[in-house]
């Protein structure tokens, strides 16, 4: 799935490539991906300047001369720009551009495409529910979300209505970073806990911002991102057993924790060791 390294990373090829350019037709393969009949999806882009592209969350906010296009890619998929001639075995909806260059959009699972008139991005539903941005966050914006919540981290991380863009391929290499167990509860942060978890955060995801987000997702050009399972991240998708633990305290009983993460089609079913402690918290990687 999608996630904001690789968004911002699709938002930024897509204001390189497609403003200043205007949709000449539309085809539409899957109309259940679309917020609107087909007829009104065209009528509405049809013929429509491409303005600028940004992101909140996971989704692609395509703002053009007659409303806004907004992309949601789901669990995947690909943007591909190519020549018409040159189409891609698969695809759900096409953007044919004036030139010879289409932009294809294929979605593996639950992906949308959806068309929203001007000034009335506000009422659509998905996008006007979601946080900020986890990047556009300030320390004391952040700190200031976490106050008075009473839930565990990992799912105050994961909720795309407190912070946008974190999700399942990321939070566990920030929580790892940071020394916070994922069950640890939001009320036990101090101040210095919020501060790793904030740079975590940062860090984590600009890491693979500055490569081209997953190496699973594809650019408009093709071609893969450069953050490699193996390579790059701390946890996710590892065979090593990661334990975040206290140094402070060898006395203490400690409470070993594994989760088994869901994976795509194609990837290996990881088990992710945690073990915690109280007292200050540190990480290391082990192997099984």
């Amino acid at each position: 799935m999608p996630e904001l390294p690789e968004i911002v990373c699709r938002a930024r090829e897509m204001n390189e490539v497609l403003v200043g350019r205007t949709i000449r037709s539309i085809e539409v393969l899957q109309p259940k991906c679309l917020n609107v009949p087909v007829e009104q999806f065209r009528a509405g882009l049809t013929g429509a300047e491409v303005l600028g592209v940004t992101h909140r969350g996971k989704w692609l906010f395509v703002e053009t001369s007659r409303g806004h296009l907004l992309i949601n890619m789901g669990m995947g998929g690909e943007i591909l720009l190519v020549p018409r001639d040159r189409l891609p075995e698969k695809w759900r909806v096409r953007f044919d551009l004036e030139g010879d260059e289409a932009l294809a959009i294929n979605f593996w699972w639950f992906g949308n495409t959806h068309f929203v008139a001007p000034e009335k991005l506000e009422e659509h539903a998905a996008t006007a529910k979601l946080g900020p941005n986890a990047l556009d966050l300030s320390l004391k914006e952040f700190a200031q979300l976490l106050a008075g919540r009473r839930g565990r981290i990992k799912s105050f991380l994961l909720d795309q209505s407190k912070v946008a863009g974190i999700g399942n391929a990321y939070v566990h290499d920030i929580l790892f970073a940071a020394k916070l167990h994922p069950l640890r509860t939001i009320p036990t942060l101090g101040m210095a806990d919020i501060e790793r978890l904030y740079g975590a955060i940062r860090t984590e995801l600009q890491r693979s911002i500055d490569v081209g987000g997953a190496w699973y997702e594809v650019g408009l050009n093709g071609e893969r991102g450069g953050f490699r399972r193996r390579s790059r991240h701390r946890v996710s998708g590892r065979k090593a057993v990661p334990r975040v633990r206290d140094d402070d305290r060898e006395d203490q009983d400690r409470v070993d924790f594994q989760l088994r993460l869901p994976v795509l089609s194609g990837f290996p079913v990881v088990a992710v060791g945690f073990v915690r402690r109280s007292g200050r918290a540190s990480s290391e990687l082990l192997t099984e």
